[in-house]
């Protein structure tokens, strides 16, 4: 008997069809772009979206602003102290102005205490390298807030993601489904991973600046060291 001539019962022939396109239907949800998995984390990924791209900025412009803060001119303090022993204050000033660095605005303003007590003339420029310091410590409490607080964002998705599941399912009474439940499970994961891929880049853009300002500093706290054995060691 050929095989092929068995006749194939109706139901039998729309349970493969069925499964067939059950088949079909999650090959193309397996197939989601990563816009459309965005999207179903729903309004919270807004403001996931909005701390990640202030996070990728303060990097960007925090790593411009540190490496022109951290170009000096080997033989700056050498001109100062030649400057300071021929008694050029004027030239010694005006380098420290066309010297655009926090070392240079510090000496410059040592300087402009020469003549008063060593501990004024320190304190003068221990006040301008915190202004300095300061300066280039802009925007980190944005890397902080973010690098702490997209986790938490994320989290809240987590949570308002599982409420919307579990509502789905009261409504759906015992017709129940895993379609009934995707919506709020999107939610909940995506979410989830969107928080900690931004807390993560937050808080290594904030460890990458604060080291490269801890290093600017050293050097700041080694210039002002410099200037100070200037100032008492005698002239030739």
């Amino acid at each position: 008997m050929n095989l092929l001539q068995i006749p194939v019962p109706v139901d039998t022939a729309q349970a493969i069809y069925d499964t067939m396109q059950a088949a079909t239907a999650e090959t193309e949800a397996v197939t989601m772009n990563a816009f459309d998995l965005a999207l179903k984390g729903g309004w919270l990924m807004i403001v996931l979206l909005i701390l990640l791209l202030m996070s990728i900025y303060v990097l960007i412009e925090r790593t411009l602003v540190i490496n022109k803060a951290s170009k000096e001119d080997d033989t700056f303090m050498n001109r100062i102290k030649d400057y300071i022993h021929e008694g050029k204050i004027d030239a010694a000033v005006a380098l420290c102005r066309n010297t655009d660095t926090p070392s240079a605005r510090m000496v410059e303003k040592g300087i402009s205490r020469l003549g008063r007590p060593t501990s004024d003339v320190m304190s003068a420029i221990e006040n301008q390298g915190n202004i300095e310091i300061s300066k280039l410590e802009k925007g980190l409490p944005v890397l902080a807030t973010s690098s702490s607080g997209a986790p938490m964002v994320g989290f809240l998705g987590t949570v308002t993601g599982m409420v919307n599941a579990f509502m789905s399912m009261a409504n759906a009474g015992a017709n129940v489904s895993i379609t009934t439940l995707s919506a709020g499970i999107y939610e909940a994961l995506v979410t989830t991973v969107a928080g900690l891929i931004v807390g993560i880049i937050a808080l290594f853009a904030y460890n990458y600046l604060t080291t490269r300002i801890k290093g600017i500093v050293n050097r700041l706290e080694m210039s002002v060291m410099e200037f100070m054995d200037i100032l008492n060691e005698p002239a030739d």
